[in-house]
């Protein structure tokens, strides 16, 4: 059986967030695969250590690391240009960066609520615009992050719930207005994943986990980079718009007979 579809090799991506957690796991894989990646975040020392691992690797695929807030126009303009002036151009973007807090609707402060929206949406829009050109030369694939929190909503969480809700809904408008362009854009809704942040707050360490068992509500890193290898892939050729939910066992209603 042929897998060729699924590869990504030779392309170049830039995924936002990757210091740790899911961004990382995903230039981590996607280096594997012969992909050129750039990391990037807030703080260059925290990006530095994963492109070194990555250089250092058997990867076939070669890191730069750039500090970069998804939430200054400037500094996402300078990252696209440092990718296209060490790789020669962006084939896949990954807008992975968010941020959140919990906190009852009534306590979260104007500023709050514009910070989060800021860095889960105005950031997505930022990478999106400065990238576009060079997406659209020669074609491209948008993977964006939002969270089962924007599809159903989620106690607390009001303000990353509408943020993620309005990246949903931007992913279906702007894959309608670029497929002409040959650039497809797709979105992913993570469910629990154990990341090291979760671990650290929880105690749910990804080490415990078997990606066998399908009767679970927590997933690892490394099937959220499976997710996003794909969709970037030749094999989602025919995936335009849609939001992937990867959430394990969904949650339902259960009814009962009184």
């Amino acid at each position: 059986m042929s897998t060729e579809q699924f590869s990504v090799d030779g392309d170049v991506a830039i995924v936002t967030g990757s210091s740790s957690g899911i961004g990382r796991g995903i230039a981590e894989r996607f280096a594997e695969d012969g992909v050129d990646v750039v990391v990037c975040s807030r703080e260059q020392d925290n990006v530095d250590p994963v492109a070194d691992e990555i250089n250092d690797s058997d990867a076939d695929g070669e890191a730069l690391a750039v500090e970069c807030d998804v939430t200054d126009r400037e500094a996402v303009d300078a990252l696209v240009e440092a990718t296209v002036e060490q790789f020669g151009g962006v084939d896949v973007l990954v807008n992975n960066a968010g941020a959140s807090f919990m906190a009852e609707f009534d306590d979260i402060s104007e500023n709050g609520w514009k910070t989060i929206v800021d860095i889960n949406l105005h950031g997505t829009y930022n990478c999106v615009q400065a990238a576009a050109d060079h997406l659209k030369d020669g074609g491209g694939s948008v993977i964006n992050f939002a969270s089962v929190a924007g599809q159903r909503g989620s106690p607390l969480m009001s303000h990353y719930g509408a943020a993620k809700a309005a990246v949903i809904n931007f992913t279906t408008t702007l894959s309608y207005e670029w497929a002409e362009d040959d650039v497809r854009v797709n979105c992913i809704a993570p469910g629990f994943v154990a990341t090291p942040g979760v671990e650290s707050q929880m105690g749910v360490s990804a080490d415990n986990i078997d990606r066998e068992e399908v009767a679970r509500r927590i997933g690892t890193v490394e099937e959220i980079a499976d997710v996003t290898q794909f969709l970037a892939s030749p094999a989602a050729s025919y995936l335009v718009g849609e939001t992937i939910t990867v959430q394990g066992v969904p949650q339902i209603s259960e009814e009962h007979d009184v």
